[in-house]
């Protein structure tokens, strides 16, 4: 029997003080496959991603979105992250007073559930193992979350968590901004070795830099808080030598924003 994933988002709405960001948002996405979602700024990729968790500035008023048949929407967040779903944030919080490791091993444990905790031992060798592949510094495992890291250390944390918390779908919003190309090789390298048929990503990004190493199945484009072409890995390449404005011509769209239709 297979393990694989199935996510399906199908006519998502969504809004935020009342202004209408997500105008119907269908996407169907299996375990083994990489979705990439690009698009201009202010068009409701990275609102896509955080109405998908859950985050409560954003309300969703139409639509569903489901994981293996449940239903996310009717999930609080962490019950969200304990169906599967994960999300690398594009600007994750700093937390004082919680360490790393202990704020890494207290998700796991929320994930595995009561009676089913991870071992001191086996915690560290994975965190130790997995933090020597994403070339981390030991002494982050004991510094407070996020607290004083660049924006490339707090993006290779986020990898970090995914690697550790093994989820069934992913987003990574925005994972790429503001990574040298050393740092975007090295998240695009934790990215690749968690593939498989049991996982699904679903890459957020304005660039086809990151697409350069972290090869997608599917292209989307956004424009209007909809998904308005899809394609395969060449839409991306074209997208990078052409820009969008072929797209909004192609389609008769004068302004790619949320702001009107």
């Amino acid at each position: 029997m297979s393990n694989a994933p199935k996510f399906v988002i199908d006519g998502l709405k969504a809004t935020i003080e009342d202004k209408e960001i997500l105008k119907g948002i269908h996407l169907e996405m299996n375990g083994g496959e990489v979705h990439a979602i690009m698009g201009p700024n202010g068009t409701g990729k990275s609102t896509l991603a955080s109405a998908l968790m859950g985050h409560p500035k954003y309300e969703v008023t139409a639509g569903t979105a489901t994981l293996d048949g449940e239903d996310l929407l009717e999930m609080d967040v962490d019950e969200r992250a304990r169906a599967g779903l994960f999300l690398a944030m594009q600007y994750p919080s700093e937390i004082p007073g919680v360490t790393n490791a202990d704020f890494l091993r207290s998700a796991i444990n929320a994930r595995r559930g009561e009676g089913n905790e991870i071992s001191l031992i086996k915690f560290i060798r994975q965190m130790e193992g997995k933090m020597k592949e994403l070339e981390m510094n030991p002494e982050f495992a004991h510094r407070y979350l996020n607290e004083g890291f660049s924006g490339g250390e707090k993006k290779r944390n986020e990898i970090l968590q995914m690697m550790l918390l093994d989820p069934k779908i992913v987003i990574l919003d925005e994972i790429d901004s503001g990574l040298d190309i050393d740092a975007l090789k090295i998240v695009a390298a934790g990215v690749n070795a968690m593939r498989s048929p049991e996982r699904g990503f679903l890459i957020i990004t304005h660039y086809q830099r990151l697409l350069n190493y972290i090869k997608p199945d599917f292209v989307h484009v956004m424009m209007q808080g909809r998904i308005v072409k899809s394609g395969g890995p060449e839409l991306a390449e074209k997208l990078e030598a052409e820009g969008y404005d072929w797209v909004k011509e192609e389609l008769g769209i004068v302004d790619e924003t949320v702001g009107q239709d």
